[in-house]
């Protein structure tokens, strides 16, 4: 069964850090484009970045890039997302998102391509 793990979140003060995770199972990284959604209170879920099959393509929302880094420990079956110099803006509920059949460039614009979601961690940015 495939099932993802999302754990992580928390609260955390403005220009913190926080390291989420994902924890898959059921599946072999290599085969599925991982991507991490979030979605705030009234907002829409908004891509934040993601990672191709093969782990050698990144995608990176402008809103966080330079701050947040995405990756992958295969031994492990987990796919991290550093996050640096947090903002009150990424306070939103995270979520990792799987799917065999994206190629290329991993997706970001939509979460309609990924079949497969974690419940989701909790990040709160305050003082």
């Amino acid at each position: 069964q495939l099932q993802l793990v999302e754990s992580g979140g928390g609260l955390v003060q403005p220009g913190g850090s926080l390291r989420l995770s994902c924890a898959v199972s059921g599946f072999t990284l290599d085969y599925y484009a991982i991507g991490w959604f979030r979605q705030a209170p009234g907002k829409e879920r908004e891509g934040v970045s993601c990672l191709s099959k093969s782990g050698g393509r990144t995608n990176y929302a402008d809103s966080v890039k330079g701050r947040f880094t995405i990756s992958r420990d295969n031994a492990k079956n987990t796919v991290y997302l550093q996050m640096n110099s947090l903002k009150s803006e990424d306070a939103a509920i995270y979520y990792c998102a799987a799917d065999p059949r994206l190629v290329g460039l991993c997706v970001l614009s939509s979460s309609r391509p990924y079949a497969y979601w974690g419940q989701g961690t909790q990040v709160t940015v305050s003082s």
